[in-house]
């Protein structure tokens, strides 16, 4: 693995465990055994090296998800395996996390990955939606913006809820409380 990629990983990390304030040039440093010379020597500085693992971050998350949302069946079908795939759920969403850093929200360049990848998944969840209308899975009266927007919020609030309790159960039944509201406009 090369120093540049060392670097992005142990910041990907961090900033997962501690958020941006927690992570400190210095904890960068030792998690990735790269001297600060050569991590000024591939980033201008914290902020930069910030913004380069977020955006990773974001292309992985991108990735899983369009993996999930990507498998054989209907669109409830794949709805349900996105909000189904086993998930670190006391860990919190790697992404979802940097939105409730008041630093990365205050800098557009540490933001704009957080933003891009939120709209995406709302975009791809919509999209799926629509498509089972189209196809008659799902009722007409099913808005696919806001239904994708309330599946998100699910996931999210629900990492939220697990955290707070320290259990997954809190997780597992905002799934099944959004599977069961999907389903009611599922068309059998």
């Amino acid at each position: 693995m090369s120093t540049q990629d060392r670097l992005i990983e142990s910041t990907q990390s961090l900033l997962w465990e501690r958020g941006y304030v927690g992570t400190s040039p210095k904890a960068i440093q030792q998690r990735s055994g790269v001297g600060q010379g050569s991590m000024y020597h591939h980033f201008a500085g914290k902020p930069d090296l910030a913004a380069a693992a977020l955006r990773r971050s974001a292309e992985q998350m991108r990735g899983i998800a369009e993996a999930d949302l990507a498998v054989p069946g209907g669109a409830y079908d794949r709805i349900a395996a996105y909000l189904h795939r086993d998930r670190e759920v006391l860990r919190g969403c790697r992404i979802g996390r940097m939105a409730q850093d008041p630093d990365v929200i205050a800098d557009p360049q540490l933001r704009a990955p957080v933003e891009e990848t939120f709209d995406w998944l709302r975009g791809r969840i919509a999209d799926l939606v629509a498509e089972g209308q189209a196809n008659g899975e799902f009722a007409p009266g099913l808005h696919p913006a806001d239904t994708a927007a309330a599946v998100v919020a699910v996931v999210q609030g629900g990492y939220v809820l697990a955290r707070a309790s320290n259990s997954a159960e809190p997780f597992e039944q905002a799934i099944r409380g959004a599977l069961g509201l999907l389903g009611a406009y599922r068309r059998a």
